[in-house]
């Protein structure tokens, strides 16, 4: 199942990582090993925020996505599933049901 997942990065932790060189490579690392369907960084809140499309094959794969962004940036966490159009095409029918 596709997932949205944001991982915002506190400022201080960001910036700390910035000067030292390690903010790139880590989020790097982290985003070839989740192989994202896409990937984009933005900033969100007033912070730096990763969002990603990434497919879960099972609820015990989350931990895998989240713990990366946690134990390298401190991150605040969503994952949300998300739907492309033929998706929802493919729901019609459970629309159409009363």
């Amino acid at each position: 199942m596709r997932f949205l997942i944001t991982a915002q990065i506190p400022v201080e932790v960001g910036n700390a990582k910035a000067r030292d060189g390690s903010l790139a490579r880590d989020m790097k690392r982290i985003v070839e090993a989740q192989r994202p369907e896409s990937a984009y960084f933005i900033e969100d809140e007033g912070v730096r925020t990763a969002v990603l499309a990434v497919n879960m094959n099972d609820t015990s794969d989350l931990p895998s996505i989240a713990e990366p962004w946690f134990l390298a940036f401190n991150a605040k966490f969503t994952a949300r599933p998300a739907m492309v159009a033929e998706d929802l095409s493919n729901a019609q029918p459970a629309i159409d049901q009363p």
